[in-house]
């Protein structure tokens, strides 16, 4: 078979996908239903928050999650809105208008496909946890913001900057306390928060969005509404777009991109460490996203990702295939045919209620509590991540996140860099203390590197190595050297040419083999006066610059 067929091949749905099915379909059944319970107000609360609608998450709960479920690389992953999503995409809508986002969500898709046909999911795993942590922190504070005006019962004032928003809201709704919208949000929450002490299994999200929305029509409460949805899932069209503004949008659909591959890989890791079951395929998780990321919009949905709340409540409902997931996706589906005019009722103060406990709830705080007092390095990547997620928007978090640890893991690399120098005798006892070998080694250095040797202490390193005293030969051992690159190597062989100008000969001793193309690359092994001048033993050395010196002292060339 062709490679590349047999590459795409082995990302393609198979069989056993669902072993295990036959005995253990009762518990995907119970596993998908309690779900899609739970995915009901969640789906719709995401779609509001986005800036779409009600009808655009539970659309995209319903296609999107029954397009990854089957072609994803979890067999429990479940996909859908999410709160991180709706960030990005509500600056999106609010700039270029609902029409924008079926051809962000597409362009986005191609990407994530392309991402896993390339392999690229493997690295994603590199993102450190400081990262991820204040990632979820920035996260959890923006989706809580989000339903501040709701929350208050007031319009969404204008406004990009979700925190900038809240706080207008809160000012606008100063003048005219709304206490319905008020008192249904502190009942969604309190419900939520009751059911999670009675028992786990409660789906207080789903219970709070009922009781909030009988109160509001028993007690007749002129409260905001969802309003109507339609009875049935929309047909398929392709979005219109000018070529001028389709170029506009490639940077938003980058970004979503991005967010849908981080998110879902890392929702499919905390699967894996939740379940006993076969780990996920990074690169096929990755195909199935974008296939949904593609095939959502243009129902009508906004692009998904997968979810860490909701794959959570699917493990520990007992899902043991994927099957799991695509009966949570039918079952909002018939939620759609034959409940579409209860749904319509729901007061938004209810979701609003909903989303700020789902908000409160992301935040692991001893997970956070230990990033903090781990290292000062790792406290600072998770409060700048954090700060960038709330003050500008989730990749720009992600970037400066990556960027601040990845600074910061440099500095403490050029850190454990070391110049030593080494006894002769220390170096190799065996010699003894004879006293004319004595007199020889006083004209002979040995210095040790451990470390890492690259641009962050190549300065340093150089500096310390031409300081060098009235000596005729230097022995620099590099086996403890662990990391080089082209920098750290340009500056050895400046080393070894300042030091044979100022007739000083160089002895290099055991570099590891991995290193030896680099040396040779730069011009390290051509900057000594010899080629016998690199040793694998440290006696040879040692008796070779010996030899040196005694010419030299005889005033032998």
């Amino acid at each position: 078979m062709n490679p590349a067929l047999r590459a795409v091949s082995d990302l393609a749905p198979r069989g056993s996908d669902y072993a295990g099915l036959r005995s253990h379909w009762r518990k995907d059944l119970v596993a998908g239903l309690t779900v899609a319970v739970v995915a009901l107000p969640l789906a719709l609360g995401f779609g509001i928050s986005s800036g779409m609608s009600a009808e655009a998450g539970l659309i995209t709960a319903i296609i999107a999650g029954l397009v990854a479920a089957v072609f994803g690389g979890s067999s429990v992953q479940v996909s859908g809105p999410t709160g991180a999503m709706a960030v990005v995409l509500l600056p999106i809508v609010a700039q270029q208008g609902l029409g924008a986002v079926a051809t962000v969500g597409i362009v986005a898709g191609l990407l994530v496909v392309l991402a896993g046909l390339l392999r690229l999911g493997r690295y994603l795993a590199y993102i450190p946890w400081p990262v991820i942590e204040g990632f979820t922190l920035g996260i959890a504070v923006i989706i809580f913001l989000q339903q501040v005006p709701a929350a208050l019962g007031v319009p969404r004032p204008e406004g990009e900057n979700t925190a900038v928003v809240a706080v207008r809201a809160i000012g606008d709704a100063a003048g005219e306390v709304q206490a319905a919208s008020i008192l249904i949000v502190a009942v969604a929450a309190a419900v939520m928060w009751g059911s999670a002490r009675l028992h786990r299994g409660i789906p207080g999200s789903l219970l709070a969005v009922v009781v909030g929305t009988l109160i509001a029509e028993w007690a007749g409460l002129d409260v905001a509404r969802i309003g109507a949805l339609p009875g049935s899932l929309p047909a398929p069209s392709l979005p219109s777009m000018e070529p001028g503004q389709f170029r506009g949008l490639l940077s938003a659909a980058v970004a979503v991109a991005a967010l849908a591959a981080i998110e879902s890989l890392l929702s499919a890791k905390v699967a894996d460490g939740m379940q006993d079951g076969r780990p996920h395929d990074p690169d096929r998780e990755l195909l199935g996203q974008g296939m949904a990321n593609i095939v959502a919009p243009l129902f009508g949905g906004m692009p998904a990702t997968g979810a860490i709340a909701r794959t959570a409540v699917n493990v520990r409902s007992g899902a043991v295939t994927r099957m799991a997931s695509i009966v949570h996706a039918l079952t909002l589906a018939v939620i759609v045919l034959v409940a579409a005019g209860l749904v319509a009722r729901i007061p938004l103060a209810a979701l609003a209620g909903v989303l700020m406990m789902t908000a409160a709830r992301m935040v692991e705080r001893h997970n956070i509590r230990a990033v903090l007092t781990s290292t000062r390095s790792d406290a600072l990547v998770l409060a700048a991540t954090a700060a960038a997620t709330v003050a500008f928007d989730l990749i720009v978090a992600i970037e400066i996140g990556m960027v601040v640890a990845a600074v910061l893991a440099l500095r403490m690399l050029a850190r454990s860099a070391r110049i030593e120098e080494t006894p002769i005798d220390a170096a190799r006892p065996e010699l003894g203390h004879e006293r004319e070998m004595a007199l020889l080694d006083e004209h002979i250095v040995v210095y040790r590197l451990d470390g890492a040797l690259f641009f962050g202490a190549a300065q340093r390193f150089l500096a310390t190595l031409t300081e060098t005293g009235e000596v005729r030969v230097v022995i620099l051992r590099l086996p403890h050297l662990h990391m080089i690159d082209a920098t750290g190597a340009q500056t050895l062989g400046q080393v070894v040419e300042n030091l044979e100008e100022r007739g000083i000969t160089v002895l290099l001793k055991g570099p590891r083999p991995e290193h030896v193309p680099v040396l040779r690359a730069v011009g390290v092994l051509d900057r000594l006066a010899h080629d016998r001048h690199l040793f694998g033993d440290l006696d040879a050395a040692v008796a070779h610059a010996r030899v040196h010196v005694t010419r030299a002292l005889a005033g032998v060339a």
